[in-house]
């Protein structure tokens, strides 16, 4: 019985033995588990491990490989954060000068060469006393290409005021005819038209190329580009050396238009800046004609000349000539102002549509009528109304 049972055993392992993959057979071991997150791309990209894996020296060979690729293939930042990460855009240039930029039409360049270097500034002129009328011009005028000085001829028996006084009666004109006028006049002095501003020299030929140079930039260029403009007449080596003075309109005229563009002109700019000062140099403009002339025939000589609009030549003639009566309704400043001054809320009228979104066109002309004749005066301060609380005079 027993040697039965042994040989029924014997037999049955002999049939396991013969036969392949038997389910006695252990099971093959499980695949490694996928790793997980950004590990996962890695892993799958990366190649097969080299033909000499099986020795010891391939193995720590290929693992340092693999950590270096894996390290290689590591996905980069999404688009989504470097576009977050970048800073903003600049904001573009103003359509135009802002009223600091505006005062480079009345600054000498003698004062702004003195102002970007370590020197000294020069002294301002002493408040001088002559006879002012604010429906004419003001300003001492210099004759571009020479050294003579050009004053208005006015008869004692039509002046009314003196370089001396005539701001104090601006001021008081303003505030007579809106109380509101006064916390505005009480922070800020309108030095433009002050006695020391009325004794400046102004050459109108810098003043107009100042205009036309501060058009679609900033301040800061403005200045800069006017003193490389400045010192493409004043170099060393050039027969016509002005001494770090501004050139002479028969010096702008000669000169060829890609040279001008070398201080930082746009080819329309410098094309502007030559046809002003043919304009001088043939005695079509002058500065006695312009310290002579009244406003309307001002107006319609300068705004023929090409680069000059109509709201180029009212801040000349308000800052070059020192006109007291000018009012410009096409400057998007003043019309913001003016709207906040009678008490309008200009953040929601920001973001209306159109030119006029502020005040209308007529609205601001009825408004500036009733300042006449220091409307310039007038809109000088319009420009300040949101630094200074009126609120409690409404």
């Amino acid at each position: 019985m027993a040697t039965t049972r042994r040989s029924a055993r014997l037999s049955a392992a002999a049939a396991a033995a013969a036969v392949p993959n038997s389910p006695a057979d252990p099971p093959p071991p499980p695949p490694a588990p996928a790793p997980r997150g950004r590990k996962r791309k890695a892993a799958a990209a990366a190649p097969p491990p080299p033909p000499d894996a099986s020795s010891k020296q391939g193995d720590v060979n290929g693992s340092l490989g693999e950590e270096a690729k894996e390290a290689k293939t590591a996905p980069a930042t999404p688009k989504r954060r470097r576009a977050a990460a970048r800073k903003p855009a600049a904001d573009p240039p103003p359509a135009t000068p802002t009223p600091s930029n505006v005062l480079l039409m009345g600054e000498p360049v003698e004062a702004h060469e003195a102002q970007t270097q370590t020197q000294t500034p020069k002294p301002k002129p002493a408040a001088v006393r002559k006879l002012a009328d604010p429906n004419a011009t003001n300003a001492t005028l210099l004759s571009p290409g020479s050294s003579r000085v050009v004053a208005r001829n006015v008869s004692p028996s039509k002046a009314q005021a003196t370089t001396l006084s005539i701001l104090e009666e601006a001021c008081n004109h303003l505030i007579r005819v809106d109380e509101r006028m006064k916390p505005l006049i009480a922070k800020h002095h309108c030095r433009v038209f002050s006695p020391e501003g009325l004794s400046e020299t102004v050459d109108p030929f810098e003043s107009l190329c100042s205009g036309i140079i501060s058009q679609q930039v900033s301040g800061a260029a403005a200045k800069a580009i006017k003193q490389r403009f400045v010192d493409l007449f004043n170099d060393d080596d050039d027969d016509g050396d002005n001494g770090g003075r501004f050139p002479r309109p028969a010096q702008v005229s000669a000169c060829a238009i890609e040279r001008l563009r070398t201080a930082g002109l746009s080819q329309r700019k410098a094309e502007y800046v030559q046809g002003l000062a043919e304009k001088f140099a043939s005695g079509e403009l002058s500065a006695q004609l312009l310290a002579d002339a009244p406003y309307e025939e001002v107006l319609e000589k300068l705004i023929a000349v090409r680069g000059l609009g109509r709201w180029s030549v009212e801040m000349f003639a308000c800052f070059g000539l020192k006109r007291m009566d000018v009012f410009s309704l096409g400057d998007l400043g003043v019309q913001r102002g003016m709207a906040a001054f009678v008490g309008r809320d200009v953040a929601k009228l920001k973001g209306k549509g159109g030119k006029w979104k502020y005040m209308s066109e007529n609205e601001m002309r009825e408004i500036a009528e009733r300042f006449a004749p220091y409307r310039s005066v007038f809109m000088w301060y319009m420009w300040r109304v949101e630094e200074t609380d009126i609120s409690t005079l409404e």
